[in-house]
């Protein structure tokens, strides 16, 4: 692209493993890392050359963010020797060609941020080696595949449009992270995530997933855990302290009293479900010891808190209690889609 003179060392009467971005073993190109890496660098523009299936040791193959257009070609399928394949922030479009699933030793998947369509290729989900697939901000639509990898850790497929239930036995035990927010997604998620206990971030926000929310889940590693806006049912019981630092349930269809147990996380989201009770006074203690720092509680059908009118909340401290069924104690700032209406009409708290 205009400003960039990535190619000005490739001087074709000279040899080209030593031109920028290719590397060599022997005299073979084992590498093509094209455009300048460093921080708001002009990319590359055009289209890929289906001539690179010719590069039979190649195993790693990188395009900077950038305008590289059209399809993926097929005779990426070629490469056996390819490990390694990242083309992300650009315009790629058309289809993930099947043949990629053919190649034994691809290990990382990396498309995200272009405008790939169809579907995720079944063979995709055989690959042996996977590690990392990347597919985040595309257009693709369809199932998600049975992925059998035993060493499969990262799977982002956020912001497409992938639909139907994900089969419980799809995704392997293996991952670690997981996001799948922003797509069309639905049915129960509970059988799955029971098996995922290496997780440390997990995003399901977005979706239409239903059923309940594992009890196991709260006992994971996670760093993060966003499930808000979806229709998950049944109460939120975790047996042990919780040490999740982030948890947005918001936007579901969750109920039951809300549990102490929750008093350790320090960004809690419950807002806008069906929750019922007194807030446990552990959750309060937290909150004006400023160990919780957001605990939005606003549009559910709680009946009480356990706090002074002259408390005095932390200034940093974010805590909402609009729209339930009762008289907040406390007058604090609500985010500006809490309303203006701060209790819930009595006739939706009788029963």
């Amino acid at each position: 692209m205009p400003g960039s003179n990535f190619f000005s060392s490739w001087d074709f009467t000279s040899d080209p493993c030593t031109f920028s971005g290719v590397f060599c073993d022997s005299d073979k190109v084992i590498a093509l890392n094209l455009g300048d890496p460093t921080a708001a660098s002009p990319g590359l523009t055009g289209r890929i050359n289906p001539a690179i299936g010719n590069l039979s040791a190649l195993a790693e193959f990188t395009a900077v963010p950038g305008r590289i257009y059209g399809a993926l070609p097929h005779s990426l399928a070629n490469l056996n020797n390819l490990r390694f394949v990242g083309i992300s922030r650009n315009f790629i479009s058309g289809e993930i060609p099947s043949g990629l699933g053919d190649l034994p030793n691809l290990r990382t998947i990396d498309f995200s941020y272009n405008q790939l369509t169809g579907t995720i290729p079944q063979s995709i989900g055989t690959l042996p080696e996977l590690t990392n697939i990347l597919l985040c901000h595309n257009r693709l639509s369809g199932s998600i595949p049975r992925f059998k990898s035993k060493t499969l850790t990262r799977f982002d497929l956020k912001h497409n449009a992938l639909s139907g239930s994900i089969n419980p036995n799809s995704l392997p035990s293996s991952l670690q992270y997981l996001s799948l927010s922003s797509n069309q997604l639905s049915g129960p998620m509970d059988q799955l995530l029971n098996r995922l206990d290496q997780l440390n971030y997990l995003d399901l926000s977005m979706n239409q997933f239903t059923g309940p929310i594992p009890v196991r889940l709260f006992s994971f590693p996670l760093t993060s855990l966003q499930l808000q806006r979806n229709r998950f049912t049944g109460p939120v019981q975790p047996k042990d302290r919780v040490s999740i630092p982030t948890i947005d349930l918001s936007y579901n269809r969750l109920s039951g009293e809300i549990s102490p147990m929750l008093g350790t996380v320090q960004n809690l989201y419950l807002n806008s479900n069906r929750f019922t009770g007194r807030v446990p006074s552990s959750l309060v203690n937290q909150l004006l010891e400023s160990s919780i720092q957001i605990l939005y509680l606003q549009h559910n059908y709680l009946t009480g808190i356990e706090i002074s009118p002259t408390a005095v909340i932390p200034e940093k401290i974010s805590l909402c209690l609009h729209y339930n069924c009762m008289v907040p104690p406390v007058d604090t700032p609500c985010p500006f889609n809490a309303g203006n209406h701060t209790t819930r009409p009595i006739a939706q708290c009788n029963g």
